[in-house]
């Protein structure tokens, strides 16, 4: 499977920038891959709630350890967000456009996941399904 196959198949997933602001990406690809069906947890270090779901500031604080990651946030947050990443053993991160980071993207390939960071779009790919 290519990184986008891997993402799009994984059980569980977290948004790093989901935010309770509709009008933001973060709250569109929280939105998009919670009407897809899939198990998606918000993370947001100062929202308390997210589209009716519980938002959580790190990915340590999750209940459980999300098989991928949608990460929007700026670069030098996404840097944070993947070391985190690492340590809790998440398997894809995908770096939606604007957040990525070539640093983070080398640690992320350097721990073995898989990392979409060329300007793909996860809601792109979810409107074709």
């Amino acid at each position: 499977m290519n990184p986008i196959e891997t993402f799009l198949s994984a059980k569980t997933y977290a948004v790093a920038g989901a935010s309770a602001r509709q009008h933001k990406y973060g709250n569109k690809v929280f939105r998009a891959l919670i009407a897809s069906g899939r198990e998606t947890y918000p993370l947001n270090p100062v929202t308390e709630e997210i589209e009716g779901h519980r938002a959580y500031p790190t990915i340590a604080d999750l209940p459980i350890v999300p098989e991928a990651l949608s990460i929007i946030t700026p670069p030098e947050v996404t840097r944070r967000v993947v070391n985190d990443a690492i340590a809790a053993g998440v398997r894809s991160i995908w770096m939606q456009p604007g957040a990525e980071d070539d640093q983070a993207s080398e640690a992320a390939r350097d721990a073995g996941l898989h990392v979409i960071d060329d300007g793909a779009c996860v809601l792109v790919l979810l409107a074709r399904e």
